[in-house]
């Protein structure tokens, strides 16, 4: 009983300690719960007003976000070690901030790949290489881009196909953006009979491609003899053509191939087909013509001993 008694007294002076020192504490917690209240207010109204002034100067949608929330997270946690120290639990902070540094470096080394992706994100969405509807050809893929995140690049190939690239492999490989400039050059290779006047047919093809579709109409077009080949002398036709998406490329492509083929029809000029010498020799290279020859010889040399016996 007197056990029991010691325990119950041991109990209430320990809870009137703590009544105690929560009276004294009370000061401290109200001022602790008002800086509380006014650093969310104050964050709050940091984070949009820096909303506003990046939007000014950064068209990209995840870098804004990301800037005005690791701010808005930053004064909040300055707000809270605030509030520590006024409750007086600055061994707190001190445990607090060790141990972020310890779980950064902990998922720094488990997710390297998400923060190396993470980061080029960044840097792409600073350089600006390209945006929204481009279209690139990067890692083998070709298409339009529907979407740029911190994570991924979103390309729709022309074929429909979605492919969500990491931005690590975009950042670390060769891109080709068709789009930045607005044009792009088409070339044409065209095959001319041996037979035809090479500077007549030239004239010819430059005449034809004056009106394809969008082409630009301030650079010149070109038409180059380019090799001898096994049954032609081959053309390169290159003309300029504004570009915005693949459809422009395609059409122009076709249209420059049917005005060619029409403007030559109307000149009687041809363009010839594959030609094949076929050397049926069995001796060394023998001519298939002295083949057949000696062969005919041969036979009528047979029937003649046939004849006179």
């Amino acid at each position: 009983m007197n056990d029991i008694n010691k325990a119950l007294e041991l109990l209430l002076n320990k809870l009137e300690a703590w009544g105690r020192h929560l009276v004294l504490m009370l000061p401290n917690l109200f001022v602790a719960l008002v800086l509380l209240i006014i650093t969310f207010v104050v964050a709050r109204a940091i984070r949009n007003g820096m909303d506003k002034v990046i939007g000014r100067f950064s068209h990209s949608a995840a870098l804004n976000n990301l800037i005005s929330t690791l701010l808005y997270l930053s004064l909040l946690m300055v707000g809270f070690f605030f509030v520590l120290s006024v409750l007086q639990l600055d061994k707190v902070v001190v445990s607090l901030l060790a141990g972020v540094g310890i779980i950064g470096l902990a998922l720094g080394f488990a997710f390297q790949d998400i923060a190396a992706n993470f980061i080029s994100g960044i840097i792409i969405a600073v350089q600006k290489p390209f945006g929204v509807g481009d279209m690139i050809e990067t890692n083998e893929y070709f298409g339009v881009i529907e979407r740029v995140t911190l994570r991924t690049i979103d390309i729709r190939k022309p074929t429909g196909e979605l492919v969500k690239l990491p931005n690590k492999m975009v950042f670390e490989n060769p891109v080709t953006n068709f789009s930045f400039h607005g044009i792009r050059r088409l070339d044409l290779n065209v095959g001319i009979s041996y037979a035809e006047d090479l500077e007549r047919v030239q004239g010819i093809v430059v005449e034809a491609l004056q009106d394809v579709k969008n082409r630009v109409k301030t650079r010149d077009i070109e038409a180059m003899y380019d090799e001898f080949g096994d049954s032609s002398i081959n053309m390169k036709a290159r003309i300029w053509i504004t570009y915005s998406r693949q459809i422009d490329y395609v059409s122009a492509k076709s249209d420059a191939i049917i005005r060619i083929r029409k403007a030559f029809d109307a000149n009687n000029i041809m363009i010839p087909f594959p030609i094949r010498t076929l050397d049926f020799g069995i001796k060394g290279g023998e001519k298939l013509e002295e083949q057949l020859r000696s062969t005919l010889e041969g036979k009528d040399s047979t029937q003649q001993s046939d004849n006179g016996k």
